[in-house]
């Protein structure tokens, strides 16, 4: 509606005004009980065609020329004119598009309306009224003396509440209409929103995964490629047999990580990755074949994990791991402790490389928050990651800083709970 022009939205209420005030005019004009009142009469034939053209656009403005037609008629003498059944126009104007103080004007405007009018008019200009209505009963009533009044103002309240009720209840329906419209794009915005959270949920799980799945084989590839670097050089041979061994582990590093990467990228949404219990000793073997000394500790009976446990608890141990190797100090074992009891926990120390260690370290037995010590050591992502896949499935994350005599260690505990696979 905003592009329609303003002389296009007003061109029905101003045809209807102008109806109006032509039909008033036809019928003042011939009116043989008009004389004196001619004059009036017409200026009551404007108020009612003013108001029945301002119902819609000014419910409030067309509310007072009803009430200006009255008091026109009430202080000239002016009869009742057919014209005036029009003021049912105004009516259901004031209900339909008014504001709620105009609707409750409106409401106390009709039967007080009705009540000046059996006030006013008496008993010669009932008959008259009533016979142009057609109401002939009620007419002959009037003529005879009879009690005529009370008649008269319910008729002349039905007239004006019967279409003011019908648009209260067009108002009510509309306001119902809006409601629904309102609520179905509310949830469409919020099933919107919950599609995007998915979607940014799946993009974040795709993430981690990749994050664990690359960043481990490469930290592993770069261990053994460093190791290189110190394989004894006077005996050609054995140098030579060692460097293929490397060679080899390096091989089958990117080989076993390309396989993952492509399994990740080819899981459906939500679908946990594969992986069994004794996945986890590979992981220890694969540090061990980078070079890095592993000590291994198993307590308990391995059991079997549901799907998504065995997810969690492989790409936790690997990115322990990953930290391990990336800031781990050289030629100092990795220990790493399996846990069965209860629940799964999993616990991997190290001594941090001189480069990581800060004075932070030097707090003994001081629990770290994994935001700060994401700042301090620049694995935020991978612990980040680690914490929320053990609270998706009830787990937790420790993760420690301890000043000991060999040097400061970093600790990271996780446990798992345990729940019977299938």
């Amino acid at each position: 509606m905003r592009d329609v022009p303003a002389w296009q939205r007003w061109a029905p209420d101003a045809a209807a005004g102008v109806a109006t005030l032509a039909l008033g005019i036809v019928e003042v004009h011939g009116n043989i009980y008009l004389d004196d009142e001619r004059p009036a009469a017409y200026l009551l034939v404007l108020a009612v065609a003013v108001g029945v053209g301002l119902s819609r656009a000014l419910p409030a403005a067309a509310l007072a020329a009803a009430w200006f037609a009255g008091v026109v008629q009430v202080t000239s003498g002016v009869g009742a004119l057919l014209v005036e059944v029009l003021l049912a126009v105004v009516a259901f104007g004031c209900a339909r598009w008014g504001s709620a103080v105009t609707v409750w004007l409106s409401a106390l405007s009709m039967p007080l309306g009705a009540i000046i009018a059996v006030l006013w008019l008496d008993s010669d200009l009932v008959y008259r009224a009533l016979e142009i209505v057609g109401v002939r009963m009620l007419a002959e009533t009037a003529y005879r003396g009879g009690d005529w009044r009370i008649p008269a103002s319910l008729l002349i309240f039905a007239l004006l509440a019967t279409p003011w009720l019908l648009g209260l209840a067009l108002r009510f329906l509309d306001r119902a209409r809006s409601s629904r419209v309102s609520q179905v794009e509310a949830e469409a915005e919020r099933d919107q929103a919950e599609e995007i959270a998915r979607l940014q949920e799946s993009q974040a799980r795709l993430a981690r995964d990749v994050h664990d799945v690359v960043g481990h084989s490469l930290a592993v590839i770069l261990a053994q490629a460093e190791s290189a670097q110190y394989l004894p050089d006077d005996d050609p041979a054995a140098h030579t047999a060692a460097l293929k061994r490397t060679m080899a582990n390096i091989a089958t590093s990117a080989r076993t990580s390309l396989q993952d990467v492509r399994q990740v990228l080819s899981a459906p949404a939500g679908a946990p990755a594969a992986g069994q219990h004794g996945d986890l000793e590979a992981l220890v073997e694969g540090v061990r074949a980078s070079g890095h000394e592993v000590v291994s500790t198993e307590v308990g009976a391995p059991r079997p994990l549901p799907p998504e446990l065995e997810v969690v608890a492989y790409r936790v141990l690997q990115e322990m791991l990953t930290n391990a190797i990336r800031h781990g100090r050289r030629g100092e074992p990795v220990r790493v402790e399996r846990h069965w009891e209860g629940e799964l926990r999993l616990e991997v120390r190290n001594v941090v490389g001189d480069a990581a260690t800060t004075e932070e370290e030097t707090r003994p037995l001081a629990r770290v928050d994994p935001a700060e010590l994401a700042a301090q050591a620049g694995v935020g992502h991978g612990l980040e990651g680690m914490r929320r896949r053990l609270e998706a499935v009830g787990g937790r994350l420790d993760v420690r800083r301890r000043e000991e005599p060999g040097g400061a260690t970093f600790t990271a505990t996780a446990w798992v709970p345990l729940r019977a696979g299938r």
